[in-house]
Order: structure tokens, then C-alpha cells, then sequence
């Protein structure tokens, strides 16, 4: 395990349980003391845990880890869902993307596609997103253009939020729209945690010819505290293929399933 895998792992632990005590902990990586020590020191100076003596607590029960840390979760499934979503894109099309460790990878496939060539004047894909890490991943593509809302941004996500990021998306029109999501339930629909990321996601999504929802298995058939849309607005569902019972409760309700 590599220091960027424990402290994603040190941070998982802490939201599930709140409290870490070092020594157990370190029995439970299988690594030093010390080591466990280090971690949750430059983790406190990150302001992402607060040490205690032996040990470390969170922040607050409401605790989530930050954008970079989750990357590495669910990490081979991501990278198949992006792939068959990116293959989904056709050149000259408006794409939407909001923040998230799904729509990172998505992004980045389609930057990667062979068959999308284009120039600073000849766009393959105009993309058009309100998070900042894509943004700046994808300025970098020539044959890619980004158009990014204002906004403000959200420290775990880098998504742009308020009323200058709707102010932007309410004047433009999206061909397709991938998003990424905390929960998506076949009754409820698709959702986030936050209020704010979700009100500017639902005009991502309202501004989409087709909405398509990309969410590791892990997911599904789960809520979260704000509605991004109702199951009825999405077209697609790309998922893994670990909860295949899951997946057929939205094909009954009408979304296409593609399980990778």
C-alpha cells in the first residue's frame, strides 16, 4: 500500500468511524506506528482530520472526502464506465459535464479518443462544464473546446455553484449531458449531497438533449439529500456490472442500461 493509498484508506476509515486510534490502525494497515503517525500529521495539516492523542477525529459526522481521495476508489470500474460513455460522443457535439471522480475519467477519454481530431478552430467536442479540474485538464486540448461556468467553487468537488454558474448554463444548449452523481435510485432518481451542486447539475441535466448518468454499482438503488432529476429525464445509466438486480429495477422504469 502507497502513502496515497493509506490516507485515502485513513480517510475512509475516519467517515465510517469518526475516531482512529493509531495503534489500531497500524495492525490494521499492517504498517508501523510511525508511519500511521506521519500519515495522520500531514493529513491534519491539510485540515482534513483534527489529531488527538493516539489517534486522529473528523471534522464532523458530515465528513467527505475530498475529490482527490476519492479518485481512487472504484477505480477500474470508473475507467470502463468512461469508455462507454465517452464512446458515445460524436464529433461536433456539445457535451455537458459536472464535477466528479467519474466524469474526470470521462473527460479524459474523451480527450484520448483517436477518432476526435480537430483544431483550436475546428473543435472536435465543445465541452462545457462547471468543474474546475476539467477545465483545466482539458484547456490544455487543442482539438477540445471548454467553455467553464462562474461561479463559486465547492472545496471537495472543484464544481462551480451559485447563481453565476446557472446564469451561464441557462444561455447555452447541450447535446448530451454525462453526470456524475452521489445516488441514483430507480424511484428518487439521481441525486447529490449537496444542495447547491445538485441545483446547478439539474440545469446541466434540463439543458441536455440526453441525460446520461455514469455511477459505479455502488451507487444505485441509494438516495442522497438533494435531487438532481426524477429516473423519468434519464436516458441512460452506465454502470459495472456489480449489482446486475439493481440495474434492472431502471431498465423496468425505462432507462437504457449499459453494464461494462
Amino acid at each position: 500500500m502507497n502513502r496515497h493509498e493509506r490516507h485515502t484508506t485513513l480517510l475512509e476509515l475516519l467517515a465510517e468511524r469518526h475516531r482512529l486510534d493509531v495503534d489500531s490502525v497500524a495492525a490494521e494497515l499492517g504498517v508501523s506506528v510511525a508511519t500511521v503517525r506521519r500519515d495522520l500529521d500531514h493529513l491534519a495539516e491539510q485540515r482534513l482530520l483534527t489529531r488527538t492523542r493516539g489517534g486522529a477525529v473528523a471534522h464532523s459526522v458530515s465528513y467527505e472526502l475530498p475529490l482527490r481521495y476519492r479518485a481512487v476508489r472504484h477505480a477500474s470500474e470508473k475507467e470502463r464506465i468512461a469508455r462507454a460513455a465517452a464512446a458515445m460522443a460524436r464529433r461536433g457535439m456539445v457535451v455537458g459535464l459536472n464535477g466528479g471522480t467519474t466524469t474526470s475519467e470521462v473527460a479524459r477519454a474523451l480527450a484520448t479518443r483517436a477518432d476526435l481530431r480537430g483544431t483550436p478552430d475546428d473543435p472536435a467536442l465543445t465541452i462545457v462544464t462547471n468543474a474546475l479540474d476539467i477545465a483545466h485538464e482539458l484547456a490544455v486540448r487543442p482539438h477540445i473546446k471548454i467553455v467553464t461556468t462562474g461561479g463559486v467553487a465547492m472545496p471537495h468537488s472543484y464544481e462551480l455553484v451559485g447563481p453565476l454558474a446557472r446564469h451561464i448554463l441557462g444561455e447555452v444548449s447541450l447535446d448530451i449531458a454525462f453526470l456524475g452523481v452521489d445516488a441514483v435510485d430507480a424511484e428518487s432518481g439521481a441525486g447529490a449531497h449537496n444542495e447547491h451542486e445538485a441545483s446547478v447539475n439539474a440545469l446541466l441535466a434540463a439543458r441536455a438533449e440526453r441525460v446520461v448518468v455514469v455511477a459505479d454499482s455502488s451507487k444505485l438503488g441509494t438516495r442522497a439529500f438533494a435531487r438532481i432529476c426524477p429516473v423519468e429525464d434519464i436516458g441512460t445509466l452506465i454502470t459495472d456490472a456489480g449489482a446486475p438486480e439493481r440495474s434492472a429495477r431502471f431498465e423496468e422504469r425505462g432507462v437504457s442500461v449499459v453494464q461494462v
